[in-house]
């Protein structure tokens, strides 16, 4: 490569870094490839041949997000590996709540230095979730911004379009009352609320390495850090396997805001807090926190990451369908007439 530019370096961008980023990145990016794949990384689009041979009338789905402020904590624990499975949770989680299957990811990094190795580190992640989904990483970008961000700061985003056959894309409208919603357990804060954490925590100050008694000898930071949970490959053989009427992504503003969403007015979410299994990092952040516990359920996922909305005749087989996929799957409780949306008691 014989680009390169000197006045370009001396204002605070090295575009052979870029290039360096890209070698290291190109073996992550391998992982990720599928049959649909016609381009190579390094072009100007990424290509991608949809297979609809056995899809009536393809639907495309697609999803974007970040990772949010999630990220100060990776820059606090110099861990830069993880946070790009969350920013794809972020997005194909989204998508699967349609019934779609991703089928491809992009991601955009910016940042105020250029650190090859960091940036293969975060696109090591990104290829990781990838893999985790069963879709492609066929392209990118990441843009070296000197002055609008610190220079061992970055943000992370991404994009992704999915597929699915009009005649099975979710119908909320079949939910009646009796019906069971099943629970999918999360890893942990995933990737939203941490604004609050961050406060509850004063992570800028205090030393949130060290180990920690309620989260079992973990540290705050290790805990937070973990990746948000990619529910598709489980969630796509439920479908296979079990009428599934709704799916909700419990992202922020928790079962308040994000059930809801999932079902048709009329309805509401009844579930009893005491069989929500609830992960001890949210305990923490409440006690820590002093916060009231409606607002905990009103901005993280208190240890659901998604959850289903199944016949009632249903609820066992769902059960033993996400179990067999390694999710511990339970019933959380059950679809009443009430125009509440959720009834927490």
């Amino acid at each position: 490569m014989k680009s390169y530019s000197e006045s370009y370096k001396a204002a605070g961008v090295d575009i052979t870094a870029g290039y360096k980023a890209v070698e290291l990145m190109k073996s992550h990016i391998a992982r990720t490839m599928t049959s649909g794949v016609v381009s190579d990384i390094g072009g100007f689009g990424g290509l991608f041949e949809l297979d609809i041979e056995n899809i009536k009338k393809p639907v495309l789905v697609s999803g974007t997000d970040g990772v949010g402020t999630k990220l100060k904590i990776a820059f606090i624990m110099d861990k830069h590996d993880t946070v790009g499975i969350d920013c794809v949770a972020m997005c194909v989680n989204d998508i699967i709540c349609c019934g779609a299957k991703p089928l491809i990811f992009l991601d955009y990094i910016a940042c105020g230095k250029n650190v090859p190795e960091r940036i293969a580190a975060i696109v090591s992640g990104v290829a990781e979730g990838c893999v985790q989904a069963g879709c492609a990483l066929i392209g990118g970008e990441t843009a070296e911004m000197p002055g609008f961000y610190p220079e061992n700061e970055y943000d992370l985003a991404g994009y992704s379009t999915g597929v699915v056959d009009k005649c099975k894309i979710l119908n909320n409208k079949e939910i009646k009352e009796g019906d069971v919603i099943i629970a999918l357990p999360s890893s942990g804060v995933h990737s939203n609320g941490f604004s609050l954490v961050r406060k509850v925590f004063d992570v800028e100050s205090a030393d949130i390495t060290r180990p920690c008694a309620e989260l079992g000898g973990k540290s705050i930071g290790e805990v937070l850090l973990t990746p948000t949970k990619i529910y598709v490959k489980p969630m796509l053989k439920l479908f296979d396997e079990v009428k599934v009427k709704a799916v909700s992504h419990i992202t922020g503003g928790g079962f308040y805001e994000n059930i809801p969403r999932s079902i048709p007015k009329g309805y509401s979410a009844k579930i009893a807090k005491n069989d929500v299994r609830v992960l001890p990092i949210f305990e923490l952040i409440e006690k820590t926190g002093k916060i009231d516990n409606r607002d905990m359920f009103n901005t993280f996922n208190m240890g659901v990451g998604m959850s289903a909305v199944v016949d009632k005749n249903d609820a066992d087989h769902a059960i033993e369908v996400l179990n067999s996929c390694g999710v511990d799957a339970y019933v959380l409780g059950e679809i009443v007439k009430s125009d509440e949306g959720v009834i927490l008691y």
